[in-house]
């Protein structure tokens, strides 16, 4: 082997992590881009123009979902099976929003009855806020913990129910993630539009900022007062995954104990917190390739925020939370992460070259001018 177990469980947290940016990076800009869409757009020309801004990328950008998901259940299967079973309803939400998506981009334009559209453009925004908004629900599900437990033979039992993942705690997180992914579709909406649509989209995504900020800031505060978890026992890195074999504490403020034995992981929110005003303001400037990457770097402290604080824990157990699964004790065996960093060394290149391809080669400006000389060409 070229790792040792230790270092594949370790390493395998990093890739979901960065499948996991990659994932709210590339297709949170679609479904920003359909947050936007009735608000940005007056008529059906402007919202024709917003919809193609993306309609050439948004099925490549699954690939990410897609990866995310895949790399999830080889990784950490007890995760997977723990998660997609008790968070069941709420995942089925966020599928039959996403179906909207693809039929309301084939289908809008179809028939040119106005009414016809306009049901298809809010069942674009419903196929964007949804998915967003369940995301960031899971994300602060973590932070109390999922109620479910371990028997002696490692069976998981689940008893929640899907009301009581809307929680106060939870919803922020929600709201944190649809401005996030809002400031990351206005950003790239403003890169490829000119005129009336990108005033109003600079104009949209600068609330979305001072939104976002303000509540991340917000959920940053409420997670200090949070009820958080502490391993107490000693791990041993190599050891075979055993959720039970551990001890576990659950103390008042446990969730910052990363940042106060490593401030240098403060960087990560103050990127969150301060990037998103800045891409606002390069926005404004005019730079607004300049203000995507800084978005997208506000997406990278935002989520490794998150995970840094929950570090090793990747489902804590508000059951029993000794249950609780850390990147230690939920993997897969070695030999079968050791296959999966061959996968993913080879098809993440693939996958990052063919998407800057795609994008460098179908770049340039989305004009209502654009939409009318293609009027059957485009959706």
């Amino acid at each position: 082997m070229l790792f040792d177990y230790a270092t594949l469980k370790l390493i395998w947290w990093l890739f979901v992590g960065v499948l996991l940016i990659g994932f709210a990076i590339m297709d949170g800009h679609d479904m920003g881009v359909g947050t936007l869409l009735p608000f940005v757009g007056r008529t059906d020309t402007e919202r024709r123009v917003a919809i193609n801004s993306v309609a050439a990328h948004w099925e490549g950008n699954q690939a990410w979902f897609i990866s995310a998901g895949g790399s999830l259940f080889a990784a950490w299967p007890m995760v997977y099976a723990t998660a997609f079973s008790g968070f069941y309803w709420a995942l089925m939400a966020v599928l039959w929003a996403l179906f909207l998506r693809p039929v309301g981009f084939k289908y809008r334009s179809m028939l040119a009855n106005p009414k016809w559209r306009n049901a298809w453009d809010w069942a674009l925004f419903v196929g964007s806020v949804v998915p967003a908004l369940v995301f960031g629900v899971a994300f602060g599900n973590l932070f109390s913990g999922a109620p479910f437990e371990f028997n002696s033979y490692l069976v998981s039992t689940y008893s929640g129910s899907f009301w009581a993942l809307l929680n106060p705690f939870a919803l922020l997180c929600g709201l944190v993630s649809v401005a996030m992914l809002t400031v990351q579709g206005g950003c790239y909406l403003a890169l490829r539009t000119v005129g009336a649509v990108q005033m109003r989209t600079v104009r949209y995504t600068t609330w979305a900022a001072i939104a976002m900020v303000v509540l991340f800031v917000l959920g940053g505060f409420w997670v200090s007062q949070l009820t958080g978890y502490r391993v107490t026992s000693t791990i041993d890195p190599n050891a075979l995954p055993n959720p039970l074999a551990k001890t576990v504490v659950q103390e008042t403020g446990a969730w910052l104990t990363n940042y106060r034995n490593y401030p240098i992981a403060w960087v990560l929110p103050v990127l969150g917190t301060f990037m998103p005003l800045v891409a606002v303001g390069l926005m404004r400037k005019g730079h607004n390739l300049a203000a995507m990457v800084a978005s997208s770097l506000a997406i990278v402290g935002v989520i490794s925020t998150a995970a840094v604080a929950l570090f090793p824990f990747v489902l804590p157990s508000s059951k029993d939370p000794r249950s609780s699964l850390t990147l230690w004790d939920c993997v897969s065996s070695q030999f079968t992460l050791m296959v999966m960093v061959y996968v993913v060394v080879i098809m993440l290149p693939i996958i990052i070259g063919y998407t800057t391809w795609a994008y460098r080669v179908l770049s340039g400006k989305i004009t209502p001018a654009h939409i009318q000389q293609n009027d059957h060409g485009l959706y």
